[in-house]
């Protein structure tokens, strides 16, 4: 398969941009080119939003004027919208595939099967669909070490979910129970970036003050950023909470 073109848009919080990012990096390294949202590309990639009603209305004028730019492409909805509201999205024929919260981390998988079917088979893509049930589900959706970045600051995410169920919140059945990060695989990742030259880190997560609740070892959020402090490299850290 000859390289192609992806391009991304990235609604609602740091969190989503963070795992944008961990999705370019994933396309960058099997060989995809990333261009703007606004250009012509072989696949588009929304990471929506669901925190209020204009968010979703966003969501979904994003992915209907896609088809404009390239009708060929391979439209992709994935993120919190698609994990809570599938059923509106598969009413828009525009999008070929819909992955929830959990997801993310096979994107490019879905999209290479895909490419490749069509390209082989020359057959109509059928929507096609994977939404787990995120309050099932208890480990951490690692990334890896996510070192791209178009910024000076890096955005890190560290803790995924909540566990509040607030009467007027969706983000418990968007994004699950609180699942926080190996501190390792933190440690490791800023390393990488602050070898690259990066001096400010924005720590982030869905209830970063709930990070390390789950461990047994009592690490907590506090122990996190002091083992951040000691990384040569990183002058300043910043937190974010969604």
């Amino acid at each position: 398969m000859e390289n192609k073109t992806v391009a991304f848009c990235t609604l609602g919080c740091k969190v989503n941009q963070y795992e944008t990012n961990g999705m370019i990096q994933e396309f960058k390294e099997s060989g995809y080119e990333i261009v703007e949202f606004d250009k012509k590309a072989d696949v588009y990639v929304v990471n929506t939003c669901t925190v209020t009603n204009m968010a979703d209305r966003k969501s979904r004028q994003m992915l209907r004027k896609v088809k404009e730019l390239n009708p060929k492409a391979i439209l992709a909805a994935v993120g919190c919208y698609a994990q809570v509201s599938k059923e509106e999205l598969e009413e828009i024929p525009e999008i070929d595939l819909i992955l929830g919260t959990n997801k993310k981390k096979d994107l490019l998988e879905y999209v290479n099967k895909m490419l490749e079917d069509r390209e082989n088979l020359n057959f109509s893509i059928k929507m096609e669909e994977d939404i787990t049930d995120v309050l099932h589900c208890e480990e951490y959706v690692d990334f890896g070490d996510v070192t791209f970045t178009e910024k000076t600051r890096a955005v890190i995410k560290v803790q995924d979910g909540c566990d509040r169920f607030c009467s007027y919140c969706i983000i418990p059945y968007a994004r699950g129970h609180i699942r926080s990060r190996n501190p390792e695989s933190v440690v490791s990742e800023i390393t990488k970036i602050a070898k690259s030259g990066i001096k400010e880190v924005v720590i982030t997560g869905i209830h970063l003050a709930s990070y390390g609740r789950e461990f047994k070892n009592e690490y907590r959020l506090i122990d996190l950023l002091e083992d951040i402090n000691k990384i040569n490299g990183i002058e300043r850290i910043r937190l974010r909470f969604t």
